[in-house]
């Protein structure tokens, strides 16, 4: 197929070129791979400023859209590829291949750099999905600094660079720039931006930023950071979002607010104790979504309201295919009781949902809300049971909302009344209020 970027595509194109460190916060859609590698192809065989790529991305990015951008576009036949992804035995056969460009999953960040024993000689590096390096403290993070000083080029892709707040931004960028513009220590970042949040007595539990701080991060990081959304360069399709309730019996109220109040719950079956906080917080997710799980880890029934909703939201699609987001595993598992469905998981999954030829589909967030394109196959998404993550919600809401997508797009979330649900549907709102800041302070403006 013939590439005709976009005017915002040569933009980024050149700015990839121009900027030999560079975080590029695309929003979903806009097409951050085609823009890269053609970036790429220019720096490996017109400038010859890069020689050795390598592509950092989560598994099934890895495995299936890299290489399917690659074959797409007539313009990158030219280059090679090898993907290391798979058995350790596979991995290393990819790594020994010659190729332009080695793309690897992210899980395997720490075995490339520590344990493989093939020679680190990448002096380009793309870390797709840069977000995935937000914890400071993760393997991936550290092996990645200890090669950091030997790659001339780093080009760091997400399209939600601060899901949870300003404070992931310190790690992403110290992949980036190894310091220079948030300083060297997390500790350093947090004295000049932040203050105490929540704490009990001199245990830390969060951090606030000071007043004026967003502003300031984003001047400290705005010379090598390039943002755009997705609404401002393409026809969008519409997108409709709507909130489905249901309502708990008066028995199952008293099950919930029993364990939200004393973080014990008898049942006949099983005793339910949550040890602190964040523990009743995921029960009493797993409660309102309909199933709890036991202190053996067994599930237990507590009610059908979420699949009886469910089956009326596949109802009322008439026959177009839906796709469905499930968080917990006994979620998957009542779902699959109830109604026929196929997971998407494997690239022969993802085919045959964009083909048509799945009329439920269900998907998990944290396994495939990164890069794949789901959007020839439907147009309707369903939360089954939402999650705290804005990156993983916004991620899997852009699986079918994106460029490409020739329909309305309706994302329904199943919501039950009086239960954490609402909170953390207004938490997920509140984030992207954080999140939208960060990307309107750095917006790049097209020539006019």
């Amino acid at each position: 197929m013939k590439y005709v970027p976009h005017d915002y595509q040569r933009y980024v194109i050149d700015y990839i070129k121009t900027h030999p460190t560079c975080a590029v916060l695309l929003d979903m859609g806009l097409g951050k791979t085609s823009i890269t590698l053609t970036a790429l192809l220019d720096l490996l065989f017109d400038s010859f400023e890069a020689h050795r790529v390598l592509v950092i991305a989560p598994l099934r990015v890895a495995r299936d859209t890299w290489p399917a951008e690659i074959d797409k576009w007539d313009h990158l036949q030219m280059l090679t590829y090898s993907v290391a992804v798979g058995s350790e035995k596979d991995r290393k056969a990819a790594l020994m291949h010659p190729a332009d460009i080695t793309i690897i999953n992210r899980e395997n960040v720490q075995w490339l750099v520590e344990q493989s024993g093939i020679p680190f000689d990448y002096d380009t590096v793309i870390v797709d999905e840069l977000s995935s390096f937000k914890n400071h403290q993760s393997k991936r993070f550290k092996s990645l600094m200890k090669v950091r000083p030997r790659i001339k080029r780093i080009v760091g892709l997400t399209g939600t660079p601060s899901a949870n707040g300003l404070m992931d931004l310190w790690a992403e960028f110290k992949v980036l720039d190894m310091g220079e513009r948030l300083g060297r220590f997390i500790g350093m970042y947090r004295n000049n931006y932040f203050r105490p949040d929540k704490r009990n007595g001199e245990i830390i539990y969060s951090y606030k930023p000071l007043p004026g701080a967003d502003d300031a991060i984003y001047r400290r990081i705005s010379d090598i950071t390039i943002s755009m959304k997705a609404a401002d360069h393409l026809k969008m399709p519409e997108l409709v979002m709507n909130n489905y309730p249901v309502q708990l019996s008066d028995n199952e109220r008293e099950r919930y607010e029993e364990l939200r109040q004393t973080l014990v719950l008898q049942l006949p079956e099983a005793d339910i104790t949550a040890a602190n906080a964040a523990a009743l917080s995921g029960k009493l997710l797993q409660m309102a979504n309909g199933a709890i799980y036991d202190d053996d880890r067994q599930p237990i029934r507590i009610h059908d309201r979420k699949l009886d909703a469910l089956e009326d939201l596949i109802e009322g699609a008439n026959g177009k295919p839906v796709l469905v987001a499930y968080w917990f595993k006994h979620d998957l598992e009542r779902i699959k009781s109830r109604f026929k469905v196929r997971e998407i998981k494997t690239s022969a999954d993802i085919r045959d949902w964009n083909a048509g030829s799945i009329p439920v589909a269900v998907i998990h967030p944290a396994s495939a809300g990164h890069g794949l394109n789901l959007q020839s196959g439907g147009s309707t998404l369903i939360w089954f049971g939402l999650t705290w993550s804005l990156e993983l919600y916004q991620q899997t809401n852009a699986r079918l909302w994106r460029q490409g997508q020739s329909e309305t797009v309706v994302i329904h979330h199943i919501i039950t009344e009086g239960t954490i649900d609402l909170l953390v549907l207004k938490a997920l709102q509140s984030k992207e209020k954080t999140q939208d800041s960060l990307i309107a302070a750095v917006k790049a403006e097209l020539f006019k």
